[in-house]
Formats: structure tokens, C-alpha cells, sequence
């Protein structure tokens, strides 16, 4: 499997300031959903301005499909990664709905016709065609990440970073966005980096890397790193509340032989376990 980001040897330092990173390296790969957990301040939303090419590095190499993240080659590296922020509103720049998602085409100086249609197609692929009149500032705040999403969509990126995207919304909104992005990952084949404090988020992801005060701690697939829950509690992070529910379960005698599933897993078995009694 390629390896769409590789972060070789890499330092970084705000001014200042003592080393965040200090000779990290990391690959990220291509097709994959990697969840970056920590707590704030561990370094994992300076990492994916690092990719982005946002800030600048001490030393160390970042390379993005084949191109190192330089002033040379910045341009064509963004063209290939779209980032969902915290606060969307400050992603907006349109006057409308539909004006919004089709900013970043007009930079690209798409002709009107064709523009069309991708903005129709991104903002229906979110379930926001409806809603293309609307005024952004006057949406809900899942609403409002449905439509930075769609801008995104509509630029055809090979690489979504959201951080932080879902921290601002109740948790039906989180899950529905987590869902978008799920389906419109697997109709594109994109890369998803989610950098996150929220281990439920962490949960969707194909790979979890744990990131405490600038060093990675550990790298591993969700269920193994989420069935360790004193080493998270150590780091401040608590374990998802499927894990936490297997945890009770066997408390009470009840043991499904796992320290964690995901949701659609845990349901399974409990069905099955119901349907024995």
C-alpha cells in the first residue's frame, strides 16, 4: 500500500519556544482513515499544518503523493488536500450556499457551465442542495460543516484533513457528519486524517496513532488501541464507550471475549447473545 503523506525525521518548534517535534516520523496510507488522538497541546493540529505546508518546518522532510512540501511545490500540495476546521465560518467566503462552494472553483478559473455541475453535485452529495440560497452565517452547525465539506468535495482533493471538525456539534450532529465523510471516503477513495481529542470519533478510523507532547506513542488498529484502557487514562484520554460497555459487561460475568468492537460489532454480538438466553 503507498504511502500517500511521509513525514521523515521532522522537528518543529513554535518561536520561541522549546521543540514540539523532535525528529518525528510518520506515514499515513493512501486510502486509509487515520485517526490522530491526544490531548490539547500534543501536537496534533500543528502536525497537519505541517502537511498543508501552513508553517514551516526546522528540519525534517513532509512529502504529499510524491511532492515535498516546499515553496516550490505548495500549490500543487494544497490542490491535493482540503482541511474541515473547528469553526467552519471561518472557512466561508461566499455571499450564499452556492456561492461558497463554488469560490475555490473560480480560483481555479473552471469554466461557468462545468462549475455548475460540480457545485450542484458536491452540495447534493452532502444534502445541502436545498439549502443553496441560504445565507451560511444563518445554518446550523452541522449544516454549516455539510457545506465546508462540499467545498472540499468540489475541489476534488485525494486527501481530507478534519480537525477538530466535529468538537463544535451535539453528538447525533458528530455522527452524522462522521457518516458523510465515511460515505463520500469510500465513493472517492480519498485519505482521511482525523486529528481529535474525541476517542468516539477515533473509533471510525482504520488506523489510530496516539500523539502525547509531540511524540508518537503508539500506532496500531482501533481495537488494539482502544482495549488498553489504563494506558489511555494515563494519557489523559478516556476509552471509547463501546470499550467502557464491554469493561461493565464483564464486571457483571458477561464476557465477549474482546476488549473492544466497534459499534456495529458490540450490537451483533449482543443480539446474538440476547438470542441464546
Amino acid at each position: 500500500m503507498k504511502d500517500i503523506i511521509q513525514i521523515k525525521d521532522i522537528s518543529f518548534n513554535y518561536s520561541g519556544q522549546p521543540l514540539l517535534f523532535d525528529h518525528l516520523s510518520l506515514n499515513i496510507h493512501e486510502g486509509e482513515w487515520t485517526a490522530l488522538i491526544g490531548q490539547n497541546g500534543s501536537g496534533k493540529s500543528t502536525l497537519a499544518r505541517l502537511i498543508d505546508g501552513l508553517i514551516v518546518l526546522k528540519s525534517g522532510q513532509i512529502v504529499v503523493d510524491d511532492l515535498t512540501v516546499n515553496d516550490q511545490n505548495i500549490f500543487d500540495v494544497r490542490s491535493k488536500i482540503g482541511m474541515v476546521f473547528q469553526n467552519p465560518e471561518d472557512q466561508f467566503v461566499g455571499a450564499t450556499v452556492e456561492d461558497d462552494v463554488a469560490f475555490g472553483l473560480e480560483n481555479r478559473r473552471v469554466p461557468r457551465d462545468r462549475m455548475h455541475e460540480i457545485v450542484e453535485k458536491s452540495l447534493k452529495d452532502v444534502g445541502m442542495w436545498e439549502f443553496r440560497d441560504r445565507i451560511p452565517a444563518n445554518l446550523s452547525g452541522g449544516q454549516k460543516q455539510r457545506v465546508a465539506i462540499a467545498g472540499i468535495v468540489a475541489l476534488s482533493p485525494k486527501i481530507i484533513i478534519l480537525d477538530e471538525a466535529t468538537s463544535m456539534l451535539d453528538p447525533r450532529g458528530r455522527q452524522d457528519i462522521l457518516n458523510l465523510v465515511a460515505r463520500i471516503k469510500a465513493a472517492n477513495n480519498l485519505t482521511v486524517i482525523s486529528i481529535t481529542h474525541d476517542i468516539d470519533e477515533a473509533a471510525h478510523a482504520d488506523q489510530v496513532v496516539v500523539v502525547n507532547k509531540g511524540e508518537i506513542i503508539e500506532e496500531n488498529k482501533p481495537e488494539n488501541i482502544f482495549g488498553e484502557t489504563a494506558k489511555l487514562q494515563s494519557l489523559g484520554l478516556s476509552a471509547p464507550f463501546t470499550a467502557q460497555l464491554i469493561a461493565a459487561l464483564k464486571q457483571h460475568g458477561i464476557d465477549p471475549n474482546s476488549q473492544y468492537m466497534n459499534d456495529e460489532r458490540l450490537i451483533a454480538w449482543i443480539k446474538k447473545f440476547v438470542s441464546q438466553k
